[in-house]
């Protein structure tokens, strides 16, 4: 489809005719005309405002490929944000809860390690169901995660081999782990939000 072919069929969605064109872009009809009829081409100065006019963008009027547009659910992502944030809560509960059942309220280890483990259930849960139910398109953020995700880990592995290690503490060093899940879902919370700023 030629350029003035698009002219034609942008003015004809309007319902305008060649003289309301013309009066409303300050040119004569026949200059519309010439343009429809690819007998010329629009001054540089009458892009913009002939794109104004039919609610186009540029590239739609000279290549006459329309621009998708993206929406953002704001909704969506508050809601991700909000599940992310009380799945994290939920976690500083479940460390808490095991420092001060035990020790402090003098409950039963067993009773203890089950409320913790209750708790970081539910928040594990809360997260994955956030995050699967929210499905990101961008592809540069995600790489990013798992490249900073994988670096988490490493430094989690070799501090986690050097307490076990140091103290033979093996039966709660494994607490490291439920801390390395809590620093990885605020580093994934941060990145999306730091995206979410950059669409708007």
């Amino acid at each position: 489809m030629s350029l003035g072919e698009r002219l034609i069929s942008f003015r004809k969605k309007l319902n305008l005719s060649q003289e309301e064109v013309a009066e409303k872009l300050g040119v004569t009809r026949q200059t519309v005309s010439k343009w429809e009829t690819d007998q010329s081409t629009p001054d540089f100065d009458k892009i913009v405002p002939i794109c104004e006019l039919y609610s186009i963008s540029t590239n739609e009027l000279i290549n006459g490929e329309a621009e998708e547009i993206k929406s953002v659910d704001v909704g969506d992502n508050n809601k991700r944000t909000k599940g992310i944030i009380l799945g994290v809560f939920l976690y500083f509960v479940a460390v808490i809860s095991i420092m001060i059942t035990v020790p402090v309220l003098t409950i039963n280890p067993v009773v203890g390690a089950a409320i913790f483990l209750g708790v970081c259930a539910i928040a594990t849960c809360i997260i994955i169901y956030t995050c699967i139910t929210y499905k990101k398109e961008k592809k540069e953020e995600d790489t990013l995660y798992k490249q900073i995700d994988n670096i988490i880990a490493i430094i989690f592995l070799i501090i986690y081999l050097l307490v076990s290690f140091i103290s033979m503490a093996w039966h709660i060093t494994w607490i490291i782990w439920i801390i390395y899940a809590l620093v990885s879902s605020i580093v994934k919370l941060i990145l999306s939000l730091r995206g979410d700023d950059n669409e708007k």
